[in-house]
């Protein structure tokens, strides 16, 4: 049974063209998709596709300007606002693109205390805090550290840490190698397959398709906000000779590891 389940989902933004006049844009349109425990879901798509639009909708987060339309469930249920509210944080958690997001006046342990007090998971202690650091391979004197004292690498890692302190089951990562060199883009990936190996359901937002595909199970890829393609991962070789869709195709082979080839075709 999948944990979330995506049913038709729509996104607009209502926005004001002069004194009188209202503009609705759709930006998001007839996704469905869904994500069981245990498995990695890879989003894929460029830039304006829908993806984080897609994320936001999910943990309730669009601005009230933006009517979402369509059926979510998590572990089924119906995900309405109510529930939104009761579960973010707590059974949903995003690690989000920037880290930017963590509070630069506190250090990493009181955050990482703050995830758990939220969740209503026990982290009383400093070795409870040591505990979720070490678990992505970071010092225990990092609990001491304030974010600006911490490298790229370092501060994508202790925001996974705080989503382990949370306790969610469903982890939906948003960019997590953004701006990271290869070695920390691999410890990153490695650590959001350890949720999915933990039980965890994951879904990684990721331009990155060739770091994605290392730890992925699925790939949904997103075009002008809507779905483009579903493929498994283990798709993704050769030629593209096992992919269903004409437009994955295209994507795969327009990587630079398989020569831009075919890089102008359209679906």
């Amino acid at each position: 049974m999948s944990l979330l389940e995506i049913e038709r989902l729509t996104v607009s933004f209502h926005r004001r063209d002069g004194l009188m006049r209202r503009v609705t844009v759709d930006c998001v349109s007839d996704i469905s998709l869904s994500v069981a425990r245990g498995e990695v879901l890879a989003l894929f798509g460029a830039s304006g596709a829908g993806k984080s639009l897609l994320a936001h909708a999910v943990m309730g987060l669009l601005p009230e300007n933006a009517p979402v339309g369509g059926l979510m469930r998590f572990d089924g249920r119906i995900l309405d606002r109510r529930a939104q509210m009761a579960l973010r944080g707590n059974r949903i958690a995003l690690v989000p693109q920037s880290v930017g997001y963590l509070d630069p006046l506190a250090t990493v342990g009181q955050q990482l205390r703050w995830a758990a007090r939220r969740a209503r998971q026990p982290m009383t202690v400093a070795g409870a805090a040591e505990g979720a650091l070490s678990r992505f391979d970071l010092a225990p004197a990092v609990a001491r550290a304030f974010p600006h004292m911490l490298s790229g690498g370092m501060a994508r890692r202790v925001m996974l840490a705080m989503t382990t302190a949370s306790g969610a089951d469903l982890v939906i990562a948003d960019e997590p190698s953004n701006g990271l060199d290869a070695e920390n883009t691999a410890r990153v990936f490695r650590c959001l397959k350890s949720f999915a190996e933990a039980g965890k359901a994951v879904i990684v937002i990721s331009h990155d398709l060739p770091a994605a595909l290392k730890v992925a199970d699925r790939v949904v890829i997103l075009r002008d906000g809507r779905v483009a393609a579903q493929e498994r991962a283990d798709a993704f070789a050769g030629g593209g000779e096992a992919l269903s869709a004409t437009y994955a195709r295209a994507i795969w082979s327009a990587l630079p590891q398989n020569g831009f080839a075919r890089a102008h075709h359209e679906a």
